[in-house]
């Protein structure tokens, strides 16, 4: 597209974003909260509706209500491509997390509000906000007399926020219905705002619990203290084996020293995003960028110990200050870096902490449902397409950013479309505060991921 056209384009969707506000307004109204044991299912099915209505509206026909698994609904529109031609898949999510602390929002929850420059409202950014990106994207398109150069296709997931992976089972069942060369992922989002950012991996997670036993009772230390192997003391050694003195981690078969290519996360930022005390140091060695997205890190979640102030002499988890404990367990996190295996990265950790017992302490290690890591290609057409397309809605060259936790979703794409890119983007940054209380929007966002949008789907043919 020629800077002339690019310019009217760009007019076209800034003179839409009135009526952006007012899509935006109808849908945060909408309580689409995927739990009806505490919200009206009415309210998700009228969100279903309102989105099938709305892309049919600008050229996505034949919109259609699918069930999943989990009980919700799938919007499904589609805009066939030409012979030749590739097909996108674009995804969103139309259903919220509830409004929590309704007594902590600062504007009404259910309610967009205009607050300095920014859009109020549960869902405003996540992902209501990137809805409305998409329809004012499409807009633009109909507006300078364009359409979309691919294929168009339109799922839209209606329990989401459940997590209880409806989308992730009807993907694969439903595979020609939403085949796609090119997938984006519009439920993400810059790393800053004015900063267009990809998304290009997600850490996988595995959790564990690690159980140490050395007695067959309590005992008092009055009588026993000093030769009785003290589990928790066990435990605690065991767990303070896992990083090394400047806290990057030190288990034996999981690469620790990855570099992060994109974006920089400046240190005082990430204190101030953390909550980070002052005086206190960062864990580890390189980048944060480099600790947060490339590498990977294991959390103690929580230790199963006696209370400082307890009585009596029960076992680990009761109240049990006066004994010898004679087991204690601990529940682990590993967040699994792109390209790291989770399972053998797993039967490292295990391995590691079979090895660090005391004592020939007897261990036993239970696994959790592992997330496996992802990681997008960034030398397909289509993010070339897409990465032009936001140089120039922007005015500067876009970057990369991982993220902390892993989306099954990712992987079920990538496993069912292998040959497809798969791209994660959107309208939301840190400001947003999406899943708690006053969550919003930058407007300006929306009109830039609009553009940029439109001006991929004007340009891009595989």
């Amino acid at each position: 597209m020629n800077q002339h056209d690019a310019a009217t384009l760009r007019r076209a969707v800034r003179d839409l974003m009135p009526r952006a506000k007012a899509d935006l307004a109808e849908l945060v109204a909408i309580r689409s909260v995927a739990d009806p044991d505490r919200y009206p299912a009415e309210e998700c099915e009228r969100a279903a509706r309102w989105v099938a209505t709305a892309f049919e509206r600008e050229g996505l026909d034949g919109a259609e209500l699918h069930a999943t698994p989990d009980g919700g609904t799938a919007v499904v529109a589609r805009r066939p491509a030409r012979e030749g031609a590739p097909t996108v898949l674009l995804y969103c999510h139309y259903d919220v997390l509830p409004e929590l602390d309704e007594t902590a929002w600062r504007t009404p929850a259910w309610e967009l509000t205009e607050k300095s420059g920014r859009w109020y409202g549960r869902g405003a950014a996540d992902c209501k906000g990137n809805i409305v990106a998409l329809l004012t994207a499409l807009r633009g398109l109909r507006a300078t007399g364009r359409a979309p150069a691919a294929g168009v296709t339109l799922v839209a997931d209606g329990s989401k926020e459940r997590g209880a992976g409806g989308l992730e089972d009807f993907v694969p069942r439903n595979a020609d219905l939403l085949r796609a060369d090119a997938v984006q992922l519009c439920d993400s989002g810059n790393f800053a705002i004015g900063i267009p950012t990809f998304t290009t991996a997600l850490r996988g997670d595995a959790g564990l619990t690690v159980t140490v036993s050395t007695l067959n009772g309590p005992v008092r230390p009055a009588r026993f203290g000093g030769p009785a192997p003290d589990a928790l003391t066990a435990l605690v050694r065991m767990l303070g084996g896992l990083h090394d003195a400047r806290g990057d981690l030190a288990v034996a078969g999981i690469e620790a020293g990855q570099a992060w290519p994109g974006v920089a996360y400046p240190e005082e930022r990430f204190r101030t995003d953390a909550g980070v005390l002052a005086g206190v140091g960062l864990a580890g060695s390189g980048t944060v960028a480099d600790r947060l997205w490339a590498r990977p890190a294991v959390t103690v979640l929580g230790i199963d110990a006696p209370p400082v102030n307890g009585t009596g002499d029960g076992a680990a988890g009761g109240a049990a200050a006066g004994a010898v404990q004679p087991s204690a367990r601990a529940r682990l996190d590993l967040r699994i870096p792109p390209d790291t295996d989770p399972d053998a990265a797993y039967d490292a950790l295990a391995k590691h902490l079979e090895a660090a017992a005391p004592w020939h302490a007897r261990v036993t290690v239970e696994k959790e449902a592992a997330g496996a890591p992802f990681s997008a290609r960034t030398d397909g057409p289509a993010y070339a397409a897409m990465s032009d397309a936001l140089e120039v809605s922007y005015g500067r060259k876009a970057t990369t950013q991982g993220r902390g936790g892993t989306d099954p979703l990712c992987g079920v794409l990538a496993g069912t479309y292998p040959e497809a890119e798969i791209m994660m983007f959107g309208v939301e940054e840190p400001q947003c505060l999406v899943h708690a209380p006053n969550e919003s929007v930058d407007p300006t966002e929306i009109e830039h991921i609009a553009f940029a949008e439109a001006l991929f789907l004007a340009a891009y043919r595989g």
